[in-house]
């Protein structure tokens, strides 16, 4: 669905299928944003976004978490792992396109790592 949505709205989407791939995509495709899942198959969100931000390629790139997780008990650790955004499921389209705005130039790339679930 997220796919989807960026599409119609004319963004190219690159999908990961966990967390090392989500890192790998993100180091050799330099997507100009990141929506992340925390919970992925393999390395989880958080790790995969410390390790975005521990890599100079890497380092700058906007990180958007996306959870369905209690924000109570994994915001925090969100924002201390280094993304730029927390977007709380079930997605407000609103609030999505809000940060779409602020980081992405129409037509730039996404990137969406799917999540196992």
């Amino acid at each position: 669905m997220m796919r989807t949505l960026l599409e119609m709205k004319g963004y190219r989407v690159l999908e990961a299928r966990g967390g090392e791939e989500a890192f790998e995509t993100a180091l050799l495709k330099q997507p100009d944003l990141v929506l992340l899942d925390l919970e992925l198959p393999g390395q989880d969100g958080l790790k995969v976004t410390h390790d975005l931000r521990l890599n100079d390629k890497t380092s700058e790139m906007p990180i958007v978490i996306v959870s369905g997780w209690d924000p109570s008990k994994s915001e925090h650790a969100a924002f201390a792992a280094g993304c730029n955004e927390y977007l709380l499921k079930p997605i407000d389209f609103d609030q999505l396109e809000s940060i779409l705005n602020r980081y992405l130039p129409l037509h730039s790339t996404a990137s969406w790592p799917t999540s196992a679930n």
